[in-house]
């Protein structure tokens, strides 16, 4: 079983909540709008972490981060990309096998055309009502299944 942590639009803020539910992931992929790269040091103490960057990361060494990236994990391919309105590609196309996503900061999972489409929501300041969230895959042989962590429950 291979563990990933999902992240976004942390904007600067890393719960302690984050770390203790990132425990013993094997991998982080973080979809933008960091905030600052302290977030990225702190969250590489768990584990390796792929990141891009977001709309508001404009300043700082995270303006200098990808705006897309692909990367394999487990035999799996994974393309990540702030906004999804800005997909760049076709993923089944690709052969991607989830696009993880964020900018709404609304928790999402759905499946269309064997492509999994996550977006693991914001688990960083409060945004109007919306849940501060992470997101957690499992990867093994057969499939890829997800779980969203409410941070408030942790």
């Amino acid at each position: 079983m291979f563990r990933v942590g999902i992240l976004s639009d942390t904007h600067g803020l890393l719960r302690p909540e984050v770390l203790t539910a990132l425990s013993g992931v094997k991998h982080i992929l973080h979809a933008g709008d960091i905030g600052s790269p302290q977030i990225l040091d702190d969250l590489r103490s768990i584990a390796p972490v792929t990141a891009i960057r977001g709309n508001t990361d404009t300043h700082s060494p995270c303006a200098l981060l990808p705006a897309t990236e692909m990367i394999e994990l487990a035999g799996r391919f994974f393309y990540l990309v702030h906004d999804i309105a800005q997909l760049d590609i076709n993923p089944s196309a690709a052969g991607v096998n989830c696009v993880i996503f964020g900018h709404s900061h609304k928790p999402s999972f759905e499946e269309r055309q064997g492509v999994f489409y996550l977006n693991p929501g914001s688990c960083g300041p409060r945004r109007f009502n919306l849940p501060i969230t992470l997101a957690l895959l499992e990867i093994d042989a057969e499939r890829i299944t997800h779980r969203l962590i409410d941070l408030t429950q942790v």
